[in-house]
């Protein structure tokens, strides 16, 4: 539960941010009759997101075993890829964020009434896409073995929720909280379960036959760790490690992990040792 809480807090945090720029900019520039497009375009993205993750969950039923470890790894290979990405994006864009966002405002709403809509549609979808994609790996992980699904699905929805919270609090100006130490912090938590959702995919394809090793094991501590404690389901759930390793699982894990987080050590090292620059807040309160 408590990875899949972070995975939603910080991809719907980022969501949220986005929506309160949006909406912040709108309101202070007395623009308020073009607000229903901006939560007609979110509601359009959150719609979609849904019908994605749906799909995601449904789809791959009534295939055989191994048309669905081909699609389950594939598809958890390809969310690493997307979240390896939001994390560095938004380690450096976060300071730029609320004036991209601006800008695109200004130039959707001089076009068609759909163009504002559309401005928010690809910038929470896109989150909302990610976090499907992220969210239904990292589920699929950890729950493999086991039919407790609603556990990771109630963290998520939970973290959800808070985002949704915290995004209220600061387009209100009742909390502050610093965007680069929470995205850098929760974006190395993040390389650490990407690293198990990679080794997951990995495995999922040896399962379907299409890579090799799946009987070759790195190690096998399965009579030391038993999978029904309370330790295996947390080492299980955050790490996504598994009493039987391959060595292909391992192999897969060190290479993303090692180098992921050393980049991206090294790039929160030299933006915190950067001078510091004025930078425009992504919300500010509405009354001031």
């Amino acid at each position: 539960m408590f990875a899949n809480y972070l995975i939603g807090l910080r991809e719907g945090l980022e969501a949220a941010l986005v929506v309160s720029i949006l909406v912040a900019y709108l309101v202070k520039s007395e623009r308020r009759e073009l607000l229903a497009r901006i939560w007609a375009g979110v509601a359009l993205a959150v719609g979609v997101s849904l019908a994605f993750g749906f799909a995601l969950f449904y789809g791959p039923r009534g295939l055989t075993f191994e048309a669905q470890e081909a699609i389950g790894g594939t598809l958890s290979i390809l969310a690493v890829g997307l979240v390896t990405w939001m994390i560095f994006w938004m380690a450096t864009a976060a300071r730029t964020l609320s004036g991209e966002l601006r800008g695109q405002i200004d130039r959707a709403a001089e076009g068609s009434w759909f163009a504002l809509v559309l401005v928010a549609v690809l910038a929470v979808g896109r989150e909302g896409l990610e976090t499907a994609l992220f969210l239904w790996s990292a589920t699929e992980a950890v729950t493999r073995d086991s039919d407790a699904t609603w556990q990771p699905l109630l963290g998520a929805g939970l973290g959800i929720a808070t985002a949704a919270a915290v995004g209220y609090l600061l387009y209100r100006g009742a909390i502050t909280i610093n965007l680069s130490r929470f995205f850098a912090w929760t974006g190395g938590f993040l390389i650490i379960v990407a690293a198990g959702v990679l080794a997951y995919g990995v495995h999922d394809l040896q399962e379907a036959g299409i890579l090799p090793g799946l009987n070759t094991l790195a190690w096998d501590v399965s009579d030391v760790i038993e999978p029904s404690t309370w330790y295996a389901a947390l080492l299980k759930g955050v790490f996504n490690f598994s009493p039987a390793t391959t060595v292909l699982e391992a192999v897969v894990w060190v290479l993303y992990a090692v180098p992921t987080m050393t980049l991206f050590v090294r790039g929160v090292r030299r933006r915190s040792a950067a001078p510091a620059r004025p930078a425009a807040q992504p919300a500010a309160p509405v009354g001031h």
